[in-house]
């Protein structure tokens, strides 16, 4: 069962996408003051404007990095977060220190705090970075050490080494701020922090990581290890997004399996990339300016089953036939 505590290590490969320590299971928050000493004493918590502020882990966690000796800074992160948002906290915390990020939230906070962790030590605007826009130069790191706590279980940005960033209003855009050097150390997956989640909440987040799962299942780089956490994290949604949506049966295990899956389509996504369908769709999405605003789990749906069974189709002939053209990837 996904519920099982443990943390899961991966050895970094040089030309491969870094995965963070995972830590998971009920609870499992109260390891971060441990989690985050070894790396120095200054902390910087970068959370939502109100859901973790206002809950009683809150206390909790300050009590914990208190007792460690370590000293902390916080920033409330509201709404998709915007290069402006980012350059300003840096630059903000650049001459405090900070030694470690932890980023405490659903997947704009933890984007959010993510980006800024890279910003820190490197005196440059997010903007000359970011994909397909500006200069995009080469990022020279280093990024301060980040520590990703999702409290939705949806983008699986806990496993990612991007940061999607958004400018709304005319000529705006959602953009990726990439690197290995961005991906968390540790992925800390507390089920019980997903407690208060509503239910338009829980279905928006579910699709999303339904949909990413799919993505990753139908891309034409996927392969047998994906393969097999996408059916995992599959089953866990099926088993587990309605009755947890509707309130029914054991809730903290519905959460704990949602969490997992989340998770399981930010390692398979960043594996395998974008599916030809959603990748359109994705492109669309950004291209206006009124849908710069919509969150993700907002525009993205699965594929119909028919787009589905051809993307599957067309990876089984270009592993089949090498030398049949297909058409590049989106």
């Amino acid at each position: 069962m996904p519920c099982r505590r443990g943390r899961l290590r991966y050895k970094k490969h040089p030309d491969e996408h870094s995965l963070p320590a995972i830590v998971f299971g009920d609870g499992t928050r109260r390891r971060l003051p441990e989690l985050a000493q070894p790396f120095g004493s200054r902390v910087l918590l970068v959370t939502g404007a109100a859901s973790f502020r206002h809950s009683p882990h809150r206390q909790e966690l300050l009590d914990g990095l208190q007792a460690r000796g370590l000293a902390h800074g916080h920033l409330a992160v509201s709404g998709e977060p915007s290069p402006q948002l980012v350059d300003d906290a840096a630059r903000q915390f650049r001459g405090a220190s900070i030694d470690v990020v932890i980023g405490i939230g659903g997947g704009s906070v933890l984007d959010a705090a993510k980006a800024i962790a890279g910003l820190l030590r490197v005196d440059h605007s997010v903007m000359d970075f970011l994909e397909g826009v500006g200069p995009e130069l080469p990022y020279p790191g280093p990024s301060v050490p980040f520590i990703a706590v999702p409290t939705t279980a949806g983008t699986g940005s806990e496993a990612t080494k991007n940061a999607v960033l958004s400018v709304q209003g005319e000529g705006g855009f959602k953009k990726s701020f990439r690197h290995e050097m961005l991906a968390p150390r540790y992925a800390v997956l507390d089920p019980e922090l997903l407690a208060g989640c509503s239910a338009p909440l829980i279905a928006a987040d579910g699709m999303d990581a339904l949909t990413q799962l799919l993505e990753s299942y139908v891309s034409l780089k996927a392969n047998p290890f994906t393969d097999a956490l996408v059916m995992s994290g599959i089953r866990a949604v099926r088993d587990s997004l309605l009755p947890w949506h509707h309130g029914q049966g054991d809730l903290a295990a519905h959460r704990a399996n949602m969490t997992y899956a989340a998770l399981l389509s930010g390692i398979t996504l960043a594996q395998v990339g974008w599916a030809r369908y959603t990748g359109w769709r994705r492109r669309w999405a950004r291209s206006s300016p009124s849908r710069t605003a919509w969150p993700a789990a907002l525009w993205w749906r699965p594929a119909p089953p028919p787009i589905c069974e051809a993307s599957r189709n067309a990876r089984r002939t270009a592993q089949r036939w090498p030398s049949t053209p297909m058409p590049a990837r989106c």
